[in-house]
């Protein structure tokens, strides 16, 4: 009778050795170089881009970095931010950008007119859908002056997927393999109001990167008339819930108090059913009720609010 020998387990490797020996893991001082050098890029060109593009005066400083594992760092993020997953050709096949939702609430104040001195901190809340809307155009921009700074042969532009609530983020799959990252964290002020955005980079492609700063600060730019209109127009592909509300006869508290299943309530008006119809609390239109084959319907009469009104009540 021959004796099975045991079989010996491999020890698994460490997984920062290993990313350290793959070029996947940096130390620290060439980590806080290189994220200084991209906070180099985006305090000498963001501001002149808002400013060229929307009237805008705002203030950009670098505030940082920190390291760790890609998922645990957006974690750290909070939940008062908007993200987008990002690529850029021949430089990293994925990306986040970030950025806080008070910056997105403020500019979007600033563009639509409001007085820089009655503007203030907004309350921690998550984007409306014509606010993130508007952090797609933030984060264009973000990633443009990203493209034009980083050493991305082909001069491809960044593929920026949709905006999304820090809250509405999918978790990653039980079986993700999470790899070495950094935040680059960079300060932004606009008047009264100071939030950041952020750029969380593995530090596999990090490390190859090399960052210049353009010679030359001229972009493609849109007045502040052109990024309002786009608002505009982005307000108007929006779907709206709309709500009808149709006022019904006088009735006594005492009669109210005592309605039951079956009991029928008279619509106030005796001849044609007037109808007012609303969005987010704000009445837009007076109308006439009825029916077409299966459906009761609302024939618009009257406009209560201009085209504009509506347009600016839907955008705050």
């Amino acid at each position: 009778m021959t004796m099975t020998e045991p079989k010996t387990k491999t020890p698994a490797i460490d997984p920062a050795l290993l990313a350290r020996l793959t070029g996947a893991l940096g130390d620290r001082a060439t980590l806080e170089k290189l994220c200084s050098e991209f906070g180099d890029l985006y305090t000498e060109f963001l501001p002149d881009i808002f400013h060229s593009e929307t009237g805008l005066t705002m203030e950009v400083s670098y505030a940082g970095h920190e390291t760790g594992l890609m998922n645990d760092l957006i974690a750290d993020l909070g939940d008062n931010v908007v993200l987008a997953d990002t690529q850029l050709r021949n430089w990293c096949p994925r990306f986040a950008l970030a950025c806080g939702n008070s910056f997105v609430i403020t500019l979007m104040e600033n563009l639509l007119g409001a007085l820089p001195e009655t503007i203030e901190e907004p309350i921690h809340r998550p984007l409306s859908r014509i606010e993130l809307d508007l952090a797609a155009m933030i984060f264009d921009k973000i990633g443009n002056v990203l493209r034009s700074g980083v050493n991305a042969a082909g001069g491809f532009e960044p593929l920026i997927e949709r905006p999304h609530n820090a809250e509405d983020r999918p978790k990653p799959e039980p079986d993700h393999v999470d790899e070495f990252a950094a935040t680059i964290k960079l300060k932004i002020e606009l008047g009264s109001v100071a939030s950041e955005f952020y750029l969380v980079v593995p530090q596999k492609a990090l490390l190859k990167t090399t960052v210049t700063v353009p010679k030359s600060k001229s972009q493609m730019s849109r007045n502040k008339k052109e990024w309002a209109e786009q608002i505009a127009e982005q307000v108007r592909r929006s779907q709206i819930t709309l709500e009808a509300k149709i006022r019904l006869q006088t009735l006594t508290l005492n009669t109210i108090s005592r309605l039951a299943a079956g009991d029928v309530i008279a619509f106030r008006d005796k001849g044609d059913v007037m109808v007012n119809v609303s969005a987010n609390g704000k009445d837009m239109y007076r109308c006439e009720f009825g029916r077409a084959g299966d459906h009761y319907t609302v024939r618009v009469k009257d406009n209560i609010s201009s085209e504009d009104e509506i347009l600016k009540h839907l955008m705050g």
